[in-house]
């Protein structure tokens, strides 16, 4: 298979992860919230993969950059959810950039910014909360909104969830690492 697929392939299987983590709403807006602590799990094989095959600058920014124009058109993207796609992703690629594009030290310290991605999507819930509590009494069921609201007040466990989620990357990708053998041998 040709490398441009195989790229092509690794964004799609992205986006479906987004949306599996999107669609945890559904269970209980708690699940929408800090299951992107989670999602480093699966984030990092797509990430080492996609990072074995762009051996140079644009490996974050094609998995994001797809992301973020699909939901640019589709109307998800707010401009909390950019600028902080933009800035996790400036930041992947700079680290990569430092610590080596074709080096698994490269791939592991750029994949830290990178796991968060999730939280750059979810992150409205804490930037615009009443718009958020309107939203989810139009699209979700009765009563969501009133599920919401002591998610969204605990701040304390949304700053342990974000710091949770280093330790889950760096795990993410020491196992993507073993798994993908092949294409974590071919890294410095």
């Amino acid at each position: 298979m040709k490398p441009v697929f195989k790229v092509i392939l690794m964004a799609v299987a992205y986006l479906a992860t987004f949306i599996l983590g999107a669609a945890s709403g559904a269970i209980h807006p708690v699940c929408y919230a800090y299951i992107g602590a989670i999602l480093p799990l699966v984030f990092a094989f797509i990430y080492l993969y996609t990072c074995s095959i762009i051996r140079g600058f644009g490996a974050a920014t094609v998995l994001n950059g797809f992301i973020l124009v699909l939901f640019l058109i589709v109307g998800e993207a707010d401009l909390g959810y950019i600028i902080a796609t933009v800035v996790l992703t400036a930041l992947a690629e700079l680290l990569r950039k430092v610590f080596g594009y074709d080096t698994k030290k490269g791939v592991r310290w750029s994949f830290i910014p990178f796991a968060f991605s999730f939280f750059a999507y979810t992150s409205h819930w804490w930037t615009d909360k009443e718009g958020s509590l309107a939203a989810a009494v139009e699209e979700m069921p009765a009563g969501y909104d009133q599920l919401m609201i002591p998610v969204i007040n605990n701040i304390p466990m949304m700053i342990v969830v974000l710091v949770l989620t280093i330790p889950v990357a760096i795990l993410a990708m020491r196992l993507a690492e073993r798994s993908l053998k092949k294409q974590s041998e071919g890294l410095k």
